[in-house]
């Protein structure tokens, strides 16, 4: 079994992307590595290249600045990266997104369970989502709870934006694709895109926001439910707790006199329907057909 990663970024220092931690994080249960590295303006491509391993494999990209169209441009650089793939299955980590060394046989375990079973296009990650402080996670459904890392490499895919994955279904011939059928990796993905300090958070968003077609404004972390974060009890992934303690945000607090948005409402009522009836209603972008 051969397992190519992939990734692409571009001004990951600028934006304060654990980018370089990222990638070392799950570099040791991966036969490759591609990296599409946009043309940047700090120096993500020398940390990049600073990595001693011969698995990276780097792709210099310019990115589409025409493309304003729901952030179209990341899925563009995601399929240069994936499309590069040579392994059984391609494991896809964005620049904010960590592994935890303690779930690396679990992932082995799933890819290799699942390698012949072409019924299994997928493996879906469960989540935390850091939000203010590494020692809150978010609890609403508003964020997935689960998400597709792991797709085969044998099977066509697209990435419509960077997210998520598409599948090209030759039996749907001349109609749209699919999300692809997933079994479980019985494992986490750390997400840590929003404890960056605040003054990376504003220079991504201001910096991003084209790409979607509309201005991403950024005031700080406070304003936001309390009642959508739940403490984290866990530890940290190895490769990222000395960006942890150098460039994470030290000062969240949540606003005392923050005003409820319609969307915050709303996810608090699901959170309610939940509790009550036992229900998950994070977005998904898969179908779990094994667990």
């Amino acid at each position: 079994m051969k397992v190519s990663g992939f990734t692409f970024i571009r001004n990951g220092v600028q934006l304060g992307y654990p980018f370089k931690e990222s990638i070392l994080s799950v570099l040791p249960i991966c036969d490759e590595f591609i990296v599409a590295v946009g043309r940047s303006d700090d120096e993500t491509l020398e940390e990049i290249k600073s990595i001693d391993s011969d698995k990276i494999k780097i792709i210099e990209t310019e990115w589409n600045e025409s493309m304003h169209e729901r952030g179209y441009v990341y899925g563009q650089q995601k399929m240069i990266a994936q499309f590069n793939c040579n392994g059984d299955w391609a494991f896809y980590l964005e620049g904010d997104e960590i592994v935890h060394e303690d779930d690396y046989d679990n992932i082995l375990k799933s890819m290799e369970r699942h390698l012949d079973d072409s019924e299994v296009e997928s493996l879906a990650f469960d989540y935390h989502h850091f939000y203010g402080s590494p020692s809150n996670t978010i609890a609403s459904p508003g964020w997935y709870r689960r998400e597709v890392r792991i797709i085969r490499n044998t099977i066509r895919t697209i990435a419509p934006d960077g997210l998520y994955f598409v599948v090209l279904d030759p039996k749907k011939r001349g109609k749209k694709g699919r999300y692809p059928k997933a079994a479980l990796a019985n494992a986490h993905i750390y997400h840590y895109g929003h404890v960056r300090s605040v003054e990376k958070m504003r220079n991504k968003m201001e910096s991003v926001g084209k790409y979607w077609g509309h201005k991403h404004d950024f005031e700080g972390y406070d304003n936001f439910d309390a009642k959508g974060l739940a403490p984290f009890n866990g530890t940290h992934p190895k490769a990222i707790q000395q960006w942890l303690s150098d460039d994470a945000e030290k000062n969240f607090k949540i606003a005392t006199d923050h005003k409820l948005t319609k969307k915050e409402l709303r996810y608090r009522w699901m959170m309610k329907l939940e509790k009550i009836f036992g229900l998950e209603l994070s977005k998904k972008h898969f179908r779990l057909v094994k667990p």
